[in-house]
């Protein structure tokens, strides 16, 4: 899932109002952000450039914090933000590309256009190269694989009782768990009265017609679909 962080919000909004203003081209967004790159040259050392990809990454949800902000811009020998966001989104672009899409280790390279540095290539290349298995990695722990049901089972209950007036149906439930980090199977067991009963059955009654819709969506649209590629 991608994260638009403060500093994303505001050049991708400024990019689109000028956008809007100039009548540019969809790509000229990105074009003007490939052009801010060279500001990395002012670093000092290949690890201040890895420092910033990697403090990128840890923020790539929250974005960056003060203290960050300011040693990054120590590191450039930048005086305000305004210098600093467009090329704080560039690098979030690159870092996304190779993580979330289907970018191999060796197709990195091809991501920069012929302007950008032949150094800055290198540079960039290598450590997105160097991070990208441990950030996928990251990103496949990250997400929430939820169980499955795997069986139903269940049986009236209180039909013994003479405490209990009001019948109710206990259900049984097995899911099965998918995810790499706890796989296996679980029992959870519950019991329903009448009027619960009738209130769950409505709701699944509401998805699955929801379900059967987004079915007939989907077989209208895929015709379409195959004659566009």
């Amino acid at each position: 899932m991608y994260f638009y962080c403060r500093e994303e919000r505001a050049v991708i909004w400024g990019c689109i109002k000028k956008s809007k203003a100039r009548a540019q081209e969809r790509g000229d967004m990105e074009q003007t952000l490939w052009g801010h790159l060279p500001l990395l040259v002012r670093s000092n050392s290949k690890e201040s450039v890895e420092y910033i990809l990697q403090a990128l990454w840890r923020t790539r949800k929250t974005g960056l914090d003060a203290a960050d902000r300011h040693v990054i811009r120590d590191i450039l020998q930048l005086q305000n933000d305004s210098d600093l966001d467009p090329l704080l989104v560039c690098l979030r672009t690159l870092i996304r590309r190779c993580v979330y899409e289907n970018i191999s280790k060796d197709e990195i390279q091809k991501l920069f256009p012929s302007e950008v540095l032949p150094e800055l290539q290198r540079l960039l290349t290598l450590l997105l190269q160097k991070f990208q298995k441990e950030w996928r990695e990251e990103v496949l722990k990250d997400q929430v694989v939820l169980p499955r049901l795997k069986a139903m089972t269940w049986d009236m209950g209180n039909h013994e009782s003479t405490e209990v007036a009001d019948p109710v149906a206990v259900i049984n439930l097995k899911l099965q768990n998918d995810a790499k980090s706890q796989p296996g199977e679980s029992d959870v067991k519950f019991r329903l009265a009448k009027d619960t009963l009738d209130t769950m059955l409505r709701s699944m009654y509401c998805i699955r017609d929801q379900l059967s819709n987004m079915d007939e969506t989907s077989n209208v649209h895929s015709p379409q679909e195959t004659n566009t590629v």
